[in-house]
């Protein structure tokens, strides 16, 4: 009930976008590679800030 009004943190909105970006890409991987290579790359940038994020 106390994390109703809890606001996410940046570490939890980039793993949210990152798991998105993941599941786009693998649902690309099936109509159209380079696609979903773009998507692939997206998320690696993303897991690259969260990796920075978590060694802070």
């Amino acid at each position: 009930m106390f994390g109703l009004f809890k606001k996410k943190s940046e570490i939890e909105l980039l793993q949210k976008q990152y798991r998105s970006l993941l599941k786009e890409h693998f649902d690309l991987s099936k109509i159209n590679r380079s696609a979903s290579d773009a998507k692939y790359v997206q998320a690696q940038q993303i897991l690259e800030k969260i990796e920075t994020l978590k060694n802070k």
